[in-house]
């Protein structure tokens, strides 16, 4: 039961940490409806790792052509320093309070329903109400604009605010294009995830355990294949359909949780 578990709780990592739905709340959610106990998140913590591996399996190509060419091409350099001046807002609030997100807000069902409410409305009206997209290709984004995309990553340290919602909603309001948000996103998760997956595996590798390797197995697996499958078909849903469905996906969900919270179910 516990491995079966350990599957499901891959594959809600792997189909959501991509989304802008947030992962981390559905898998808190999931695991507290499963009654999958995860002392010091260690379990949570392995399995990120997972879906981190299938972006970057994903963009292979790329990633590999701005490593290599960092010594002699400027295309390369610019490209870095986009990921970087978007990536260093969330590396700095991580280490100032990420501390006092796990302590205060992240087992807070009411936190996590808020806002996945609040974040709906806001992708709602920027759907309607967003600026023209001056922006195609990464690669003649302003950097002072990427730079902002990561200010707005600094909300997902909020449980339900979800990493790539926030960072495609900030890329969408600085004038990128809906797809090119999305990508952005992805390759700001790439270091993003992997900082915060280090920092973690180093707060619980007192407590890792042998006996839990074949749930983490299971589980970080599964979390690979399902973000290796999302990742693409959720950029070409987003082309043809924006994301006004993922919006009001988030309302019904913080509706139902704060509706559950109210009545005391949860």
């Amino acid at each position: 039961m516990n491995l079966l578990s350990a599957a499901l709780l891959g594959v809600v990592q792997g189909l959501t940490e991509f989304l802008p739905v947030s992962s981390t709340a559905h898998l808190l959610l999931a695991e507290r409806f499963l009654g999958f106990d995860d002392p010091g998140g260690v379990f949570t913590v392995m399995i990120q790792l997972g879906a981190i591996l299938a972006v970057v399996w994903l963009y292979r190509e790329k990633v590999w052509a701005v490593v290599s060419g960092l010594p002699h091409d400027p295309g390369a350099r610019r490209f870095a320093l986009l990921v970087l001046a978007g990536v260093v807002p969330a590396l700095v609030a991580g280490a100032l309070f990420s501390g006092y997100v796990k302590r205060v807000l992240y087992y807070s069902p009411l936190v996590i329903g808020t806002a996945f409410l609040a974040g709906g409305l806001v992708m709602l009206a920027l759907e309607r109400l967003r600026p023209a997209a001056t922006v195609r290709d990464i690669e003649t984004m302003p950097v002072g604009r990427a730079f902002g995309v990561g200010c707005c990553q600094v909300l997902a340290l909020i449980p339900g605010v979800s990493r790539s919602g926030a960072t495609i909603v900030g890329g969408m309001a600085m004038g990128l294009e809906r797809t090119t948000a999305a990508e952005f996103s992805f390759f700001l998760s790439m270091p993003v995830m992997s900082a915060a997956f280090a920092h973690d595996l180093l707060e619980v590798r007192h407590i890792l355990s042998v006996d839990r390797v074949a749930e983490i197995s299971v589980g970080f697996a599964t979390a690979f294949i399902a973000a290796l499958l999302v990742v693409r078909p959720f950029l070409r849903f987003v082309g043809r359909s924006g994301f006004a469905p993922f919006a009001w996906y988030r309302i019904a969900a913080g509706s139902a949780l704060l509706a559950a919270v109210g009545a005391g179910w949860l």
